[in-house]
């Protein structure tokens, strides 16, 4: 054990056993069970509210989430000797959801559902500097993501010594812009406005983040990690998210894709506009935006084959999702 990690264990009450270095943290395993320690990268009001929003989850019937452990002084996170601030989460022995194996998959959307359920009617303590996040309207998010990619079209046709990655992408730029402009001018047709103050007004909270790396399969069930990203907003953003994910990885698997919603509609009816949503959503060439905005915020003389495999990949996954689209949402730009 690292005399950094030492001395920040100190300051809660468990007993140590062994520690050792994951991704972005240090997992402990402890007599009182495992816990993780991460740096605190965000302010210490959002940590109170998350502290706030576990309890929650908690009353609601929901234990298997990754709550935050306060220090012998009662307080949510504590400082290193160099003055670095950490806190302290409880932590799961599990594997992530496999999102190639159905059975994994559906039962972490059938988890998701009940996420869902308790994270409905949440409300902050009376401090009035507390505060939940709302999420940015995705209406001016699609404005600006469309913006910049005629950005980088303009920079990169300004460009005098073109590669493979330059011509590959300027070559595809106009269709996949048309959809992106077609994307945005549906949602702002659609219902979305009116679902999005409806989730404000209710204060529903969705995850914000729910993948499969946040989705551990234990022996005790299915565990839910990582809400940090926690906001308020439609909570089909969430359902969106995963399915995309797990699409990618799966061809676009028309099956699997009416398995997934058909599933999550067990417990949690979607009306029109909800399934609109999910569907601009989808057809919104994110991933597209995603290579571009990579490409220019690095502006590297020399681009790695990778980048270019990354936009191969995007163009051809674009054509199976607009059969997926066509197929589950009867959707088409």
């Amino acid at each position: 054990m690292r005399d950094n990690e030492l001395t920040i264990l100190e300051q809660y009450d468990i007993d140590v056993k062994n520690t050792r270095k994951v991704r972005d943290a240090v997992l402990c395993e402890s007599r009182q069970g495992l816990f993780l320690i991460k740096e605190l990268c965000f302010s210490e009001k959002r940590l109170r509210v998350l502290e706030q929003l576990g309890e929650h989850l908690r009353r609601r019937g929901y234990d298997n989430i990754d709550w935050i452990l306060k220090t012998k002084e009662d307080a949510l996170f504590c400082s290193s000797e160099e003055g670095t601030k950490y806190f302290l989460k409880r932590w799961f022995l599990g594997k992530e959801c496999d999102i190639h194996k159905e059975k994994d998959v559906l039962e972490a959307t059938a988890n998701l559902t009940k996420i869902h359920l308790a994270l409905r009617g949440f409300e902050v303590d009376e401090s009035p500097e507390l505060h939940v996040t709302e999420a940015e309207d995705l209406r001016n998010e699609y404005f600006r993501h469309n913006r910049e990619m005629k950005k980088v079209r303009t920079y990169m046709r300004d460009k005098v010594d073109k590669g493979d990655f330059e011509l590959a992408f300027l070559k595809h730029f106009d269709a996949m812009y048309a959809t992106a402009r077609s994307a945005l001018e549906c949602l702002e047709k659609s219902h979305y406005e009116e679902l999005l103050t409806k989730s404000k007004r209710d204060r529903v909270l969705v995850h914000g983040d729910y993948n499969y790396h946040n989705v551990l399969m234990t022996y005790a069930g299915i565990a839910t990690t990582n809400f940090e990203h926690a906001q308020l907003n439609l909570q089909v953003t969430d359902l969106y998210y995963f399915l995309r994910k797990v699409m990618e990885k799966n061809h676009w698997d028309t099956s699997l894709g009416n398995k997934i919603l058909n599933c999550y509609q067990k417990y949690i009816s979607l009306d029109k506009g909800e399934w609109e949503y999910i569907a601009i959503c989808l057809a919104y060439p994110e991933k597209f935006w995603k290579v571009a905005n990579s490409y220019y915020r690095s502006r590297k003389v020399w681009i790695p084959a990778k980048n270019l495999e990354k936009l191969e990949l995007v163009i051809k996954q674009t054509e199976e999702k607009k059969e997926f689209l066509e197929a589950i949402f009867a959707f088409h730009l």
